[in-house]
């Protein structure tokens, strides 16, 4: 993955736009690692708490790891967004609008439509043969009869969708694939009009980190829209937008909007000009609304706020975004003060992390049933398929990336 320049400038000094810095921002780097660890233990975490739709179902579940999942379901992904965000400027800029189209479609669009192809298949198939009651089928007949619907729809089919074409976990890629698109034509259309308009009488000063009054502001704006996206598309609801982007509109409006906020953050160099106190002040909001939800005991009652025009829907709107904006802006100033440095492991880590997020899905799967008649405790059977998925992930993404060819693309 790309990598972000990095300041030696303290934090208390005015902004400096990080473009202009020849040196990599290690804390970034670092946070994404262990975002990528953290989705690993996500989806270990989804065969044993949450109710929503899993590839392994019957197995024992506990509230503490339901309450994980909606902890890390209302931030991480937003904050994958925000970082990936801050790359795409300096790519822009670095290398030019045509090598940075080139270089997304090789780096997002070919993973993404190999790993569709391959992946997510064979995923549907273990599914499909492990608990749906059709006779048994081939893969390849499968493949082509029920994954991408050229056969007859079977009778009493229990979904989740018809066909079973779906991209699972790759659905960031996909969605991370357009957004840079959209940047990159907005681009294009700022230029054309900087352009006409001729050029400015005079530089605008750089501006300040946001403080409160600006992040509750931008978190407020994007709640009200979540609950009015809601009100059409409930939680866990996914839709084809254009017949094959696959989203998840009930999210949408957090994930656009950190995208958007990720690339203002890196042109006026708030990554590092965020005030400490200011990120430690959000952290504890975060952690405290965590809690919160972990002291209720991660019971799907929340859920029923999950969309609707009803006030337990607008409440859990607000609650989840604030979680969201709170632990965004905390992690980013925890791994910033405390989290800057690097180490070869940490550099190695960093450049497997992509491709850890394209092959972990299947390792959990196989290892979730390989525990299942094991009938550990479910948070036993949590920790053994987080273990050892992220002790496999790694060292497989470093070999695939030493393949022939497999470097450019991962």
């Amino acid at each position: 993955m790309d990598t972000i320049p990095r300041h030696e400038t303290p934090s208390t000094q005015p902004p400096i736009r990080d473009i202009a810095a020849p040196r990599r921002l290690h804390f970034v780097d670092n946070l994404r690692v262990a975002l990528t660890l953290l989705v690993v233990a996500h989806h270990a975490a989804q065969a044993y708490g949450p109710s929503d739709w899993w590839y392994v179902e019957d197995q024992p579940g506990t509230g503490v790891l339901s309450a994980f999942s909606a902890v890390n379901g209302s931030f991480f992904m937003s904050l994958f967004f925000f970082v990936s965000a801050c790359l795409v400027p300096a790519s822009v800029d670095r290398g030019g609008s045509l090598a940075f189209l080139r270089g997304r479609l090789r780096r997002l669009g070919i993973p993404f439509l190999v790993g569709a192809l391959t992946i997510i298949p064979a995923l549907m198939y273990s599914y499909y043969v492990s608990y749906r009651d059709y006779p048994p089928i081939s893969f390849p007949a499968y493949y082509a009869d029920i994954f991408l619907g050229f056969g007859e729809r079977p009778a009493d089919w229990t979904g989740p969708s018809w066909p079973d074409l779906q991209f699972g976990h790759l659905w960031f890629i996909q969605n991370l694939l357009v957004l840079s698109l959209l940047y990159l034509l907005c681009h294009q259309v700022a230029r054309l009009v900087r352009r006409l308009a001729g050029p400015a009488d005079e530089a605008r000063p750089p501006r300040s980190a946001p403080g409160h009054r600006a992040l509750i502001g931008f978190t407020l704006a994007v709640a009200a829209a979540t609950f009015l996206i809601r009100l059409s598309y409930p939680l866990d609801t996914w839709v084809p937008v254009l017949e094959f982007i696959q989203t998840e509109p009930a999210r949408l409006a957090q994930y656009a909007a950190f995208f958007a906020a990720g690339i203002v953050a890196h042109r006026r160099g708030w990554l590092t000009s965020l005030p400490r106190r200011t990120g430690y002040a959000w952290l504890a909001v975060g952690v405290g609304l965590a809690a919160a939800h972990f002291a209720a005991g991660g019971t799907d009652a929340v859920w029923f706020g999950a969309g609707g025009a009803d006030p337990a829907s607008a409440c859990w709107a607000v609650y989840e975004t604030f979680l969201c904006t709170s632990l965004c802006v905390g992690l980013l100033t925890l791994f910033r003060e405390h989290a800057a440095g690097t180490h070869p492991v940490l550099r190695s880590m960093s450049a497997d992390a992509f491709t850890v997020y394209i092959v972990h899905l299947p390792l959990v799967v196989v290892l979730q049933h390989a525990v299942a008649p094991l009938d550990l405790p479910p948070l036993q059977a949590f920790g053994v398929v987080t273990g050892v998925a992220v002790a496999v992930s790694f060292p497989l993404a470093a070999a695939l990336r030493r393949l022939p060819g497999f470097r450019a693309v991962l």
